[in-house]
């Protein structure tokens, strides 16, 4: 199973994958060289994240999972549809928010959902698209945090002048929306920021972190899929 991300704030989305599925080999890519990802335009993310994928694929990798929130708004969909079947079609590449959409009904009381992403993600509508797709009934607001992932990057994700960005757009998604009862945090690197996400959250919030859910996902898939038993023997 390979992983892929934007760089290292997938280990995240890793980390629990692995704890969930500890009988798989894993290989896992992270673009540092070319982080952050959230600013670039649509062209070029798919086209990083084909080139991602295929270096995943040559090292043996049956399935691939997008732990990029960005890759998975603006290249999955394509990948899946143009590429996949001309590389091999009993390979698989997945990505990460259908499997956090799947749950805002169940986890949302005000039916009022915040997305925390970066530029990218938020301006694809992804969230937004998949959420009134499944339940119509939601409202969604989102905010993009393009000095989010920058922090995580640098190691400056605990420091002093972290505060001013979280603060910031934790106050703007809640002023535009005083319902929301449910944030999520719709970028791999966004669960480094946690603490300081907490600290500055009113309480009756709940903060969506996408990992063990993400790993929940999977390990349900590949019991709907055994066609795609890949596990070490």
């Amino acid at each position: 199973i390979g992983i892929f991300d934007s760089g290292y704030g997938g280990l995240t989305i890793f980390d629990k994958i692995r704890a969930a599925m500890p009988g798989y080999d894993y290989i896992y890519l992270g673009d540092n060289a070319r982080s952050p990802y959230g600013t670039r335009s649509f062209e070029v993310v798919y086209r990083f994240t084909k080139q991602a994928v295929e270096t995943l694929f040559n090292e043996g990798c049956q399935l691939v999972i997008l732990a990029c929130n960005t890759a998975s708004a603006k290249a999955l969909r394509t990948i899946q549809q143009r590429d996949l079947p001309q590389w091999d079609p009993a390979r698989r590449v997945l990505g990460v928010i259908r499997p956090t959409v799947e749950l805002m009904d169940k986890i949302s009381k005000s039916k009022h959902v915040g997305i925390l992403g970066t530029t990218g993600t938020i301006t694809s509508d992804s969230y937004s698209l998949e959420i009134k797709k499944m339940f119509p009934h939601m409202t969604v607001t989102g905010e993009a945090c393009p000095m989010w992932v920058p922090l995580v990057e640098n190691n400056e994700f605990d420091s002093p002048g972290a505060d001013y960005f979280v603060r910031k757009h934790l106050e703007h998604i809640l002023a535009a929306d005083p319902e929301i009862d449910t944030l999520v945090l719709g970028c791999t690197h966004y669960p480094l920021l946690i603490e300081k996400i907490k600290a500055f959250l009113p309480e009756g919030i709940t903060l969506f972190s996408q990992g063990e859910y993400v790993a929940a996902s999977l390990t349900d898939y590949l019991r709907r899929h055994p066609e795609m038993d890949i596990r070490l023997t």
